[in-house]
């Protein structure tokens, strides 16, 4: 059993940077694995977003380190020929850590980096669609839009596409973003549905829109954090541009609506945070505030709305604590879950410094220190 000290007393004596914090928990996961042994055994998200949390972690700290690290898990998985062969080809899932590919590229030099990009990047214009042209998620899951897949595809697609000269990547995702908000988007609430199955086959399904039944906290992360990702490589004056803007907007002021009060976290169905069986959830958090922070730092959100950041960060960092080793634990993570009714989301298990849940906190770090940064006039060329 592990001996747990609370992180907010740590925090009260030590008073760690966000940055800081970002590093406990690479340095926590470092500790624990070697990056060729991430699980799970495959190239997939989980390690990417992670991944994708340390690069920013790099790229703030100039520690070569996570560099080291993170290049070592690539090269684990990306032969000479740049053919990945250890992934689910018909899965979104494992395309997303292939934006670790562009730094590794544009440091190195080494053709298998692009190689492996026109091998992830390109099958994307002949995925399996529904009739409206929207991507399914996975092979065996024909005909589901999940929130999940914008996070999955869309950032490697634009920048791809602004880093070898094909804009039709721009106006592929776009066009996969906006079906999305489109058909999931809740009139009431602000609020993004799990997912859509225009062929209203899935068990989940509603018969009459194809909805999920839920709104579930992870999932609805993913989203605004993949269009502020596409932000960073989409033309600004691109046709699709200030429709997307208004889309995230509108989406973090209705988040911002459901966050609990008392802790500043959120829960994990959304916007049930009054039943007694309901849960505040870290990795949806995390995704929540990192999401608002980047979109003030943007300039597409009202400062006013970094209170809810703040309090959100603040809200984790509350939960965190120390094994006997001294090693950051992050809780309050629910598992990689499916779509399903609030019961099914209810009863998911949570975990500890699970990969996903990890790159969601260590993600919101990194905002939240580009963010203190700003505050105190030292963020240059941000």
């Amino acid at each position: 059993m592990n001996a747990k000290l609370p992180a907010s007393a740590a925090r009260a004596q030590e008073a760690p940077s966000p940055l800081a914090w970002a590093e406990k928990a690479c340095e926590a996961l470092m500790a624990k694995f070697e990056p060729e042994n991430l699980p799970p055994d495959r190239f997939h998200y989980h390690q990417g977003v992670f991944l994708s949390g340390m690069m920013k972690c790099w790229q703030q700290t100039g520690k070569d380190s996570y560099y080291d690290y993170i290049k070592r898990w690539v090269d684990s998985h990306v032969p000479e020929d740049g053919r990945i062969s250890n992934r689910n080809a018909d899965e979104l899932d494992d395309i997303q850590p292939g934006v670790l590919l562009f730094p590794l590229f544009e440091r190195t030099g080494d053709e298998r980096y692009k190689k492996a990009l026109y091998d992830l990047v390109p099958p994307l214009k002949d995925w399996k669609t529904n009739p409206s042209g929207g991507f399914w998620h996975k092979e065996r899951y024909p005909n589901q839009m999940w929130l999940d897949s914008l996070y999955m595809a869309g950032p490697i697609a634009v920048q791809f596409g602004k880093t070898f000269g094909d804009p039709d990547y721009f106006d592929l995702m776009n066009y996969q973003a906006i079906l999305m908000e489109k058909h999931t988007k809740d009139p009431a609430t602000g609020l993004l549905y799990h997912g859509w199955d225009e062929t209203r086959q899935a068990s989940w399904a509603d018969p009459a829109t194809g909805l999920a039944p839920e709104f579930w906290g992870r999932a609805i992360g993913w989203y605004p954090v993949a269009l502020l990702e596409m932000f960073e490589h989409l033309p600004e004056d691109h046709q699709d541009k200030p429709q997307l803007v208004n889309i995230v907007r509108d989406l973090l002021i209705a988040l911002a609506k459901y966050q609990d009060a008392a802790t500043g976290l959120w829960y994990q169905v959304v916007d049930k945070g009054d039943r007694p069986d309901n849960w505040t959830e870290n990795s949806c958090t995390s995704l929540f505030a990192h999401a608002i922070a980047k979109a003030v730092r943007m300039g597409i959100l009202d400062a006013a709305y970094m209170d809810h950041a703040w309090k959100g960060y603040e809200g984790v960092i509350d939960t965190l604590t120390y094994d006997e080793r001294g090693h950051l634990i992050i809780g309050r993570i629910c598992i990689g879950t499916g779509i399903g009714d609030y019961a099914h989301y209810i009863a998911r298990p949570t975990s500890e410094n699970d990969l996903h849940g990890a790159g969601a906190f260590i993600l919101m770090c990194a905002e939240m220190n580009l963010a203190k940064l700003r505050g105190s006039g030292d963020l240059l060329n941000h």
